[in-house]
């Protein structure tokens, strides 16, 4: 996506609303509730998609019935100023990395990791410690989720073998 806002209008907007609540709701469906036929929904939904409006459709699923049953924050605090995509390289090499991002404070960047056990976690802790920029890591484990139905609540793959 360009750094320039795509434009859309409030019926865009409603289609991307539907689909963010349900994204299996037919064009049938939406098109009833926009006031639009359903080729007319699908039309803009490929045109969303065409500007990258809407990257992809997914399924959240219970965490735990795919084998992540410890979630965790990590903080990273780095040696010097570590570049952003050197940061990224290293997290796509852990598939336990479910989200990374750079961040403001006293952290450089803060990775949402899931694992099987309290032991896997503290693997995949020290595969992350073993880089050479990183400086050292603040975990903070996941109790429980105050907002289940949110996407951080859900898994998007299964747990390593």
């Amino acid at each position: 996506m360009n750094s320039r806002a795509p434009s859309f209008d409030d019926l865009d907007r409603k289609i991307i609303t539907a689909l963010m609540a349900n994204a299996r709701t037919s064009f049938a469906e939406i098109g009833a509730t926009v006031g639009l036929s359903a080729t007319a929904v699908k039309r803009r939904v490929d045109r969303l998609r065409e500007t990258g409006v809407i990257t992809g459709f997914t399924a959240t699923v219970e965490p735990a019935a795919l084998g992540w049953r410890t979630e965790a924050y990590v903080e990273v605090y780095c040696e010097g100023a570590a570049p952003p995509r050197r940061l990224a390289e290293v997290v796509r090499n852990h598939p336990e990395i479910t989200a990374a991002m750079t961040v403001t404070g006293g952290a450089d960047a803060l990775l949402h990791v899931r694992a099987r056990d309290v032991e896997h976690f503290e693997e995949v802790l020290e595969r992350i410690r073993v880089e050479p920029f990183i400086r050292k890591t603040i975990s903070v484990m996941v109790l429980s989720h105050l907002l289940p139905e949110s996407p951080e609540a859900g898994a998007t793959q299964a747990a390593p073998e």
